[in-house]
């Protein structure tokens, strides 16, 4: 079995394929302060609550955009795992051309999203990944990764209007009844869901008319079925998709 982990600002996404079927996926915190141990036994627990064995996994590859986490889950993969995991970085193949200025500043779950986008749909897209920040990403109709632009995430700006205005409460992300609210939450609701998908949609718009063309957009990430189902632009949501394309660029490796 193949173990894929996602790792984020906010989440971390773990993920078990058995051949190309997804059979497990979890869903954890990250946090830089725990021990290579604490992640050990928190990763044993939801094996074992998913019946696998750790002797099962034959196979690890780890897509990261916070580096101090590399510190502990490589070493986490030897002990626990006795296996060395491929890192999503400089020197590993994708299959997909990179025109960034420089590749190597391109985060891992940016590529990661456009390899298993473009496998998958086979035409140029658009990939939107809400997560703590929103990243947008253009694939020509080729295969290749042309760059893209990143915004605050939806619970970024959430949480800075709490913290900024003095009597405005922390809300609960979802959709108000209507735009002209009548108490305070729904009216902060409605701010936060249709001005979040008023940014998503006038985004994907500028890079459509960029692009003289009109690609299918795909979201994905944690909070793309609330946002997208307030959108015009968003053609569909594929939850799974960076897990996908960790998959993907394995089996790209896995002979090297």
């Amino acid at each position: 079995m193949l173990l894929v982990v996602d790792v984020g600002n906010t989440n971390t996404v773990l993920g078990l394929f058995d051949g190309d079927n997804l059979i497990h996926d979890w869903r954890i915190r990250t946090e830089v302060n725990h021990t290579v141990d604490e992640y050990g036994m928190l990763i044993y627990n939801l094996y074992k609550s998913g019946r696998v064995g750790s002797r099962e996994i034959c196979a690890i590859i780890i897509s990261c955009v916070v580096p101090p986490m590399l510190n502990i889950l490589e070493p986490l993969c030897l002990k626990y795992f006795n296996l060395k995991p491929i890192i999503v970085g400089p020197g590993i193949k994708t299959g997909m051309p990179i025109y960034y200025d420089n590749p190597k500043e391109v985060g891992a779950d940016r590529i990661v999203n456009a390899v298993a986008a473009f496998e998958k749909y086979k035409r140029e897209l658009i990939i939107v990944d809400f997560g703590t920040a929103t990243t947008f990403d253009h694939v020509t109709a080729k295969g290749e990764y042309m760059g893209g632009c990143i915004a605050p995430g939806i619970m970024i700006s959430s949480e800075a209007l709490f913290l900024r205005a003095a009597k405005l409460p922390r809300v609960e992300l979802s959709r108000p009844k209507s735009i002209i609210a009548k108490d305070t939450v729904s009216s902060m609701q409605a701010g936060i869901m249709f001005g979040y998908a008023g940014l998503v949609d006038g985004i994907v718009e500028r890079m459509r008319a960029e692009a003289k063309s009109k690609p299918y957009v795909v979201a994905t990430g944690g909070l793309a079925k609330i946002v997208a189902a307030e959108t015009k632009t968003i053609d569909t949501v594929d939850e799974m998709l960076t897990l996908e394309g960790l998959r993907i660029i394995y089996h790209r490796n896995a002979a090297a």
